[in-house]
């Protein structure tokens, strides 16, 4: 790999920070150009910073269509301050409207980590599902399962298995020969987690968003190219309008009027077009041109915003015809939130982060002894102003804590002028917290009978 691109490692311990890179080189969204009604904190912040797709989610919301929301937990450790960030977006999708779907990886956890499924089912349960309740999620409106016990998700990720190679592998991940093979199994089981949502016994064709870290990104991009090599039809941009394409595989050959002897069975081709210009005719378009000879079906007067529509209406009609009819899952991408020593938060190493399970007085502890963005010297700090890009204490206030935008950009001003010392900043922070830690604890107690709900 070239010295000026960045690497992301959902697996890895360190990560890139150069998020404007990251955006060009991966080809994601900015966030920049969206307009979200009701934005949550982290909206409003910036901390979700890039998108894939999330216009799907946007335009079902508008149109009041069904949409879902998957997320994931890895049954390995205390949940902390950077898995309460994950819930709080869940949380804002399902207040607009999402059913919310939260796979436990517990055959990873296995795999990977050693874990039993029964210890895995212990931790998801009482280290997880508790907070979640805590934190908001409606049980009524959220399933969350065992990786281990919804065999379809094993299956799914079997059949798709065929759709990629090793090859793929190594440029997604950086795979090589010494690549343990469950981290090769993980990523198609976790594209049969985020693609099953849509199949009828889970809640029907619907756009999926997964709302991730940026280092989650290459499972994204996977599962992506996975859904998309299934479809038996395309839509894509035409010199005028948008144009749809029928792709030709060995499952659906005979279907789509290929012979096994490579001829063209013209008839059965021109049904499929018929199907094809049927199915987007609801839609609104009069002028759609269907061309069997070249395999196309174009829409001179449809606009990238069609595109959604249009793509719903194939994998219908997909469905309809026997194929899988996957739409590839939008997805939304946070920040890192960084840990109390200013490196990656990790449940591994405590002293990086605030659990939330911590009490007052070791959340003041760690918050006392986190990085400061400060000079070294009261003098110092006074003349030449705080860093709180790179102070903790005001990181975690702007991520976790603090809701009121104008009281955050009133300290930020202070600190980079010098008024507002780097201590007082950390006292700042350890009120917040302790208020937030000690509510969410309550909440808990409050909450814990709708924790079984949950996996109903």
């Amino acid at each position: 790999m070239m010295n000026d691109e960045v690497t992301i490692d959902p697996w890895g311990s360190s990560q890139s920070t150069d998020y404007s890179r990251i955006i060009e080189q991966f080809g994601l969204s900015s966030m920049d150009s969206v307009s979200i009604t009701d934005p949550s904190r982290l909206h409003r912040r910036g901390i979700v910073f890039a998108h894939r797709e999330l216009d799907m989610i946007l335009e079902a919301k508008r149109l009041s269509n069904p949409f879902g929301v998957l997320t994931g937990l890895m049954p390995s450790g205390s949940m902390h301050m950077g898995h309460s960030m994950v819930i709080d977006q869940v949380n804002w999708f399902q207040q607009q409207g999402g059913d919310v779907t939260i796979a436990v990886a517990d055959l990873e956890s296995t795999a990977t980590r050693g874990i039993s499924l029964a210890e895995g089912r212990r931790i998801a349960t009482e280290e997880y599902v508790s907070y979640y309740a805590a934190l908001g999620l409606d049980p009524e409106k959220t399933n969350v399962y065992f990786q281990s016990e919804r065999n379809i998700v094993q299956r799914l990720g079997f059949q798709l298995g065929k759709r990629t190679n090793l090859s793929e592998f190594e440029a997604i991940y950086g795979f090589d020969g010494a690549t343990n093979l469950a981290h090769v199994q993980a990523p198609l089981v976790q594209a049969g987690d985020i693609l099953h949502p849509q199949l009828e016994e889970y809640g029907g064709l619907r756009p999926i968003v997964v709302p991730v870290g940026v280092d989650q990104d290459p499972h994204l991009r996977l599962t992506r190219g996975l859904a998309a090599k299934t479809n038996w039809f395309n839509v894509s941009n035409a010199k005028m309008g948008l144009q749809i394409g029928v792709s030709v595989q060995e499952e659906n050959s005979v279907i789509m009027g290929v012979e096994s002897n490579g001829r063209v069975n013209k008839e059965r081709q021109k049904e499929v077009f018929a199907k094809i210009v049927n199915a987007i005719s609801n839609l609104g378009f009069s002028d759609i041109i269907s061309n069997p000879k070249h395999g196309t079906v174009h829409i001179p007067s449809a606009t990238p915003r069609d595109k959604g529509s249009l793509r719903m209406a194939l994998l219908s009609l997909e469905r309809s015809m026997g194929g899988m009819g996957l739409l590839a899952p939008s997805s939304t991408y946070h920040r890192f939130a960084v840990g109390m020593t200013g490196d990656k938060m990790s449940s591994s190493k405590p002293k990086t982060t605030l659990f939330l399970s911590d009490d007052a007085a070791t959340a003041e502890k760690k918050i006392k002894k986190s990085f400061s963005g400060g000079q070294a010297t009261v003098e110092e700090h006074r003349r030449l102003g705080g860093n709180p890009d790179k102070d903790v204490a005001y990181q975690y206030m702007m991520y976790f804590f603090e809701e009121d935008d104008a009281f955050l950009a009133e300290i930020n001003e202070g600190y980079r002028s010098g008024k507002i010392l780097a201590g007082e900043m950390k006292q700042m922070c350890i009120e917040r917290a302790t208020e937030w830690l000690t509510n969410l604890s309550e909440k808990k107690d409050e909450t814990s009978h709708l924790v079984a709900n949950f996996f109903e």
